[in-house]
């Protein structure tokens, strides 16, 4: 008896692992940089431009670089899951529609998670290994966030619409 459970159980389980593999949630393919991105308020050097496109676009950005295992479910349901979630913390792409008091936070934040070897995730960088932030690369991304950080507070506010939205700075 108990052997026939655990078999239908099993039979269960691949009959819908098998069905979730028709099911395919939406896929972040937008623009990384457009109308709205970093680049509008904050000067993003090349060199971190570049950290930034390889340790943190993927899940921080409108365009997300799929590896070929996202065709597998329910990997793809946890990675889209992970690329929202992160969105909703930071997004490159619509940056300069924060107000200004999110942008300098996250400038901040950017600094800390550095700091904090929180960003890139440990789960992300066992696949993506070019992602992997040398010592160089933190202190290169700690330094911009920092100086960032300065120049945004240093504008006056009247650089920023009443309803707080960033009028794009020129660059």
């Amino acid at each position: 008896m108990k052997r026939k459970i655990i078999k239908n159980t099993a039979l269960g389980i691949l009959v819908v692992l098998a069905l979730i593999q028709f099911i395919h949630p939406e896929k972040n393919l937008g623009e990384s940089l457009g109308a709205n991105d970093i680049q509008h308020v904050i000067n993003v050097p090349e060199p971190v431009m570049r950290v930034l496109k390889t340790s943190c676009f993927d899940c921080h950005s409108n365009r997300t670089n799929y590896p070929w295992y996202n065709n597998i479910q329910p990997i793809a349901f946890w990675m889209e899951d992970h690329v929202k979630e992160a969105k909703k913390e930071l997004n490159f792409s619509e940056f300069a529609g924060y107000t200004r008091k999110r942008q300098l936070k996250k400038m901040v934040e950017i600094g800390k998670e550095i700091t904090e070897e929180e960003m890139p995730l440990p789960s992300y960088l066992i696949i993506h290994r070019d992602a992997v932030l040398t010592t160089e690369q933190a202190e290169l991304l700690k330094t911009w966030a920092e100086q960032s950080h300065a120049e945004l507070k240093s504008r006056p506010e009247e650089s920023y619409k009443s309803d707080s939205t960033v009028i794009r700075a020129s660059n």
